[in-house]
């Protein structure tokens, strides 16, 4: 069993610069990040680590875990996982924790400010304002947000609690999964497409990967249709973002609020001309509170593995799960 100063391999600079120091306080760590030459220290040293953590941003490629042979473990700071090498990570039999649970309640505050920002053109009315534009005239009549339709892609843990947040603007909400979740009271929707037809505002929640990737099409898009908002909160392959940005500039769908792109952090250039797109740079979880409490569960995974050989908080492929 390893011992409070076991080594431990971060793939990089973490996003909360005090997880970079309790690490630092409680094992011996090495950034990959800072070494001089990353591919050579991996050479000379890479069998002397058996933990590692990185984050769902900087992800785990394939290279540095073949470099890795007594890897065990991975923890990583972030709810998405479609960036960690996945076939790599199961052939070594490598356990895989992450962060779920303590970041919902921010994730969807910030998918119902962006939902409220694209609907009343809060942002746009920001710059009409700073512009001086005010004196010249009235800023455009908008669509209200309370009592309209909110569809769900991605009922889990933060699609839920978007739905909670929905109630308390009288919302009536439904969605769609792989499968309809037992005893919700929700109404549940086949497809995406026909959700994306009865939604007035189309949230996205769902997990990135090569089984979502572009689930967010040209014909979703259309069926949402001229009055439809669509929100993302999830992950930036989720959405065809080049479709996306046809259907806005054609007005073919109202407005977007869009917290992730496909190719961060570099959003496509024709998003920033528009404005009925609202962007955010990938800040959904960006609080003091969650950031502090996804550090403390990234320590905690780390530390119950070492102790146990099983993390608090376990990704749902992971190996001997």
């Amino acid at each position: 069993m390893a011992n409070s100063r076991s080594r431990v391999l971060q793939y990089g600079k973490m996003p909360l610069p005090q997880l970079d120091a309790d690490l630092a306080q409680a094992y011996e760590v090495s950034i990959l990040s800072e070494q001089p030459d990353p591919e050579h220290f991996l050479a000379e040293q890479g069998a002397q680590f058996e933990y590692l953590v990185t984050s769902a941003a900087m992800g785990l490629p394939a290279r540095v875990i073949q470099a890795l042979p007594k890897l065990k473990f991975v923890s990583s700071f972030g709810v998405g996982f479609d960036a960690l090498d996945r076939e790599a990570l199961q052939d070594k039999g490598v356990r895989v924790g992450y962060t779920p649970g303590v970041l919902d309640d921010c994730v969807a505050d910030m998918a119902f400010a962006l939902l409220l920002d694209a609907t009343r053109g809060l942002s746009e009315s920001d710059r009409f304002v700073r512009r001086g534009d005010w004196s010249k005239g009235r800023f455009g009549i908008r669509t209200r947000a309370s009592g309209k339709r909110l569809g769900i892609f991605g009922m889990g843990r933060i699609g839920s609690t978007v739905a909670r947040r929905a109630a308390g603007f009288d919302m009536e909400v439904a969605y769609h999964n792989r499968r309809p979740i037992e005893g919700s009271p929700h109404h549940y929707l086949p497809s995406l497409l026909e959700l994306a037809r009865w939604s007035d505002f189309l949230v996205i929640t769902a997990a990135g990967g090569d089984s979502t990737q572009h689930l967010v099409s040209t014909d979703v898009l259309d069926a949402l249709g001229p009055q439809g908002f669509l929100i993302n909160v999830a992950r930036g392959s989720v959405v065809d973002e080049a479709a996306l940005v046809t259907a806005l500039q054609q007005q073919r769908i109202a407005g977007a609020g869009l917290d992730v792109f496909e190719d961060e952090p570099r959003p496509k250039p024709e998003l920033l001309a528009l404005d009925n797109v609202v962007l955010a740079p990938h800040i959904a979880s960006g609080t003091h509170e969650t950031r502090r409490a996804m550090a403390d569960l990234v320590l905690h995974n780390l530390q119950q593995y070492i102790a146990t050989g099983r993390p608090a908080a376990e990704v749902p492929w992971s190996a001997a799960q």
